[in-house]
């Protein structure tokens, strides 16, 4: 499965963040949401760089609730590892266990058009399995 038809299962859009919002800003919005990561980006269309809960909580242990006044720009993971409309499943799957992260925008043409999730990944590859079955179960079954 290709990283375009995970992208068709999804809503449009990409939740993004500005550089200069506070973390505190962006702990509100990933709440707001219910989502686990957003694309840092001035404009909307580039990714800067991404932030996850992770990378909130992380800086909380660190340094306590003072940095939820910081910028945003002072704790993403800045140049985030993107992929491509056209890569498979498992493709971004190795990317992601390699780069330990969970969250990858889709960039097409230096814009994104998208960003998957791990869960996602999982989801569409355990329906392939799933339709691998039942093809192969048919055909033991002479269906």
């Amino acid at each position: 499965m290709q990283v375009l038809q995970i992208l068709n299962s999804k809503p449009d859009g990409v939740v993004t963040v500005a550089p200069g919002a506070t973390v505190a800003d962006a702990a509100a919005l990933l709440s707001s949401r219910k989502i686990g990561a957003v694309i840092v980006s001035s404009d909307g269309k580039r990714a800067e760089g991404i932030l996850s809960e992770r990378d909130i909580v992380r800086e909380l242990g660190k340094r306590g609730g003072g940095c939820l006044t910081d910028k945003v720009s002072a704790i993403m993971t800045a140049k985030p590892v993107g992929c491509a409309r056209s890569d498979s499943a498992d493709q971004v799957m190795e990317m992601m266990t390699r780069g330990r992260f969970r969250h990858m925008p889709v960039i097409e043409d230096g814009e994104m058009v998208g960003l998957i999730s791990i869960g996602d990944v999982v989801k569409a590859r355990l329906s392939e399995l799933a339709m691998e079955k039942e093809a192969l179960t048919g055909m033991i079954m002479g269906n």
